[in-house]
């Protein structure tokens, strides 16, 4: 069962937006071949908030832009404990798979392209991380999240049964 935890944006969130993909287009007509661009982008505040947008435009900026403002209309939270992730988390989308895993400090962002884009956009400074299947990067960035979404930590396991947060680490 997914629970996102959808963000409002506020001013004080400063996010940094990180270009994955872009893909060029073309349509032949009668009168020639037109260009256009898609670009999907993935934008984060570095501390636990992620969002992704696909921009589409005529020109590469403007279709960046574009992705950058549907990012921040699709604000999530994640959780973050000391620069990795709570627990191991496998997700799919489309045809893309990943497998998202916690690593010691020191160990650094062990992922793919679009994969790392993400993770680092979140925040996670040290994880182990394997996308299998598909290599398309629309559906890695896409199932990542989801991936993220699916995570909690224990504060919110606790909190969510009614329980102690000893209870919890002690079964």
């Amino acid at each position: 069962m997914a629970v996102y935890n959808r963000v409002k944006i506020t001013n004080d969130i400063e996010l940094k937006d990180r270009l994955v993909a872009i893909n060029r287009v073309t349509k032949v007509t009668k009168g020639g071949r037109t260009f256009s661009f898609s670009a999907i982008v993935v934008v984060g505040n570095e501390d636990g908030i992620i969002g992704w947008g696909l921009g589409k435009a005529g020109e590469v900026t403007a279709a960046i832009a574009k992705g950058v403002e549907a990012a921040k209309k699709n604000l999530t939270r994640v959780p973050i404990i000391k620069g990795t992730v709570p627990h191991e988390q496998t997700a799919k989308f489309g045809g893309a798979n990943v497998f998202i895993k916690p690593a010691s400090t020191g160990t650094g962002v062990v992922a793919g392209g679009a994969m790392r884009a993400v993770l680092e956009s979140v925040g996670v400074t040290d994880v182990l991380a394997k996308s299998k299947g598909s290599s398309n990067p629309h559906n890695l960035v896409k199932a990542t999240i989801l991936a993220l979404n699916e995570m909690r930590d224990a504060r919110t396991i606790a909190q969510v049964r009614g329980i102690s947060l000893d209870k919890v680490f002690r079964g």
